[in-house]
């Protein structure tokens, strides 16, 4: 991994605030100790440091590991400790009053997340402790402007370009069976992004499952052409701070994700649209996603249905 994916965080200012309100609330100067997972450069454990942690320790297992300690090293941070190691690898780990891990993706547990806190919280954290983020919510919202859709429809025009008629129907249909990470704007929404449902929260304090599944549905009181859904998520940090990757809410280095339609569904008022969403991650086999879309009558039967599922848009 490069130093610019760093770069990145390190300039997003909404989640270096969120991230430094939280702990200066749970840190008390002299005695809260503090777990960093997944610390990158060392900026968070370094923040822990100087609001008063006690002790930090900071588990890093990429390269970047090595410019962590040499960061901690320039700004004189002799309470914090450099694992380079991941967190679930690490024996015997100290335990700590706090443990923060910013391991969150454009979708929410690609990281996994998940996993890493329900080790973390079974090994690293002290009886009462408090893990940072606490809770994540995820969000979708349908989709009803073209300009996605539209942009996945260059496998349509190449073959009447060249006059040739090539059929690309195959590439076109895996491009479909994909998320994109695109930059979504309140008014490429539903109601302006109003009809936004929650469709899974994960307890990061209780015992969770990396395999998530939400549904969704929307009544419509006008005619709407759906394209797609767009899907993200706020954690909840500690009490009163929550950090949002939402369409309306300041722009982080995150974005939303785009997840495609077979094909528009054109909805008349008073009919509706269904929508279920899976997922699973691990650290072997990475993230899955599927998701599968129904065109609602007025009495809540399905007209058509489209499933969608990112297994189907790799390259075999």
């Amino acid at each position: 991994m490069r130093i610019e994916y760093h770069r990145t965080l390190i300039a997003d200012r909404p989640r270096n605030r969120a991230f430094k309100e939280a702990l200066a609330r749970v840190i008390e100067k002299g005695r809260t100790t503090v777990a960093d997972i997944g610390a990158g450069t060392g900026l968070i454990g370094l923040v822990a440091s100087r609001l008063g942690a006690r002790e930090v320790h900071l588990y890093e297992v990429a390269e970047v590991a090595a410019v962590a300690a040499e960061v901690l090293k320039r700004n004189r941070a002799r309470n914090c400790h450099i694992l380079p190691c991941h967190s679930t690898e690490a024996v015997d780990p100290p335990r700590v009053d706090v443990v923060v891990s910013e391991t969150l993706g454009n979708y929410a547990f690609e990281e996994n997340i998940i996993a890493t806190m329900n080790d973390a919280r079974e090994r690293h954290l002290q009886p009462g402790g408090i893990l940072i983020p606490s809770r994540v919510r995820q969000f979708v919202a349908p989709v009803v402007t073209p300009r996605f859709h539209d942009e996945l429809l260059a496998w349509d025009g190449v073959g009447s370009d060249l006059g040739l008629g090539i059929d690309l129907e195959i590439a076109r249909t895996m491009s479909l069976n994909n998320i994109y990470v695109r930059r979504v704007l309140p008014a490429d929404l539903l109601d302006g992004g109003a009809s936004a449902v929650c469709w899974d929260t994960a307890d990061l304090t209780r015992p969770c499952s990396s395999e998530r599944k939400g549904e969704a549905q929307w009544k419509l009181a006008r005619a709407a052409i759906i394209y797609g859904f767009a899907v993200w998520w706020e954690a909840d940090l500690v009490a009163s701070v929550t950090l949002s990757t939402a369409p309306d809410a300041e722009p982080t280095h995150w974005e939303q994700l785009y997840f495609p339609l077979l094909s528009p569904i054109a909805i008349a008022p008073g009919e509706g649209l269904g929508l279920t969403l899976r997922s699973r991650s691990s650290e072997e086999a990475g993230t899955h996603l599927a998701w599968k879309a129904a065109h609602l009558d007025a009495r809540g039967k399905a007209l058509t249905r489209q499933a969608l599922d990112l297994d189907k848009g790799y390259l075999p």
